[in-house]
């Protein structure tokens, strides 16, 4: 195995998780969303403003055949997903052949606090459409490998959750 891919919701400390787990590991960290924002040469939040959501899972999916590329050329990498990217299931047949995913679950009230300050997040703006879509993604999420509680320890706790079941 040369690559881990967080999936969970916006809010479930994905990129802070992966970092710690990247660093833990001696791989490599990257964060999807950075990868979309560079290929596009602009924001999420102008990416959904412009373009809309459909170019934006486009440029999504050609970021993670990327990356999925990168670890079978032999990169080891710890992946922050943005939260819809497990959700096509040509990503998540793409990341099952690629690594291993790791599912970050948290009570959506933990999630919205850690979000309700965040202003750059295009789908999180409406609490009703938060709690739908945290709802309508929660199957989709369930189709990682593995899924750690995440909503009520510190990032290096989960970070030793997700290491104990990678051994």
């Amino acid at each position: 195995m040369h690559a881990v891919f967080l999936v969970g919701f916006m809010g479930s400390g994905k990129t802070t998780v992966g970092k710690l787990l990247a660093e833990r590991l001696g791989w490599t960290f990257a964060d999807l969303d950075d990868d979309i924002e560079s290929a596009a040469g602009m924001t999420i939040p102008e990416i959904f403003a412009t373009c809309g959501e459909s170019w934006f899972r486009d440029i999504e999916h050609q970021a993670l055949r990327a990356r999925a590329q990168a670890v079978r050329d032999g990169e080891r990498l710890v992946v922050a997903l943005g939260g819809g990217a497990f959700v096509p299931e040509r990503n998540v047949e793409m990341l099952r052949e690629s690594g291993t995913t790791v599912w970050l679950d948290a009570p959506l009230e933990v999630l919205r606090a850690r979000v309700e300050p965040a202003s750059h997040r295009p789908l999180a703006k409406d609490p009703a459409k938060f709690a739908e879509l945290y709802e309508q993604r929660r199957e989709a999420y369930g189709r990682a490998r593995h899924r750690i509680d995440g909503g009520g320890e510190s990032p290096e706790a989960t970070v030793e959750k997700i290491v104990a079941v990678l051994e």
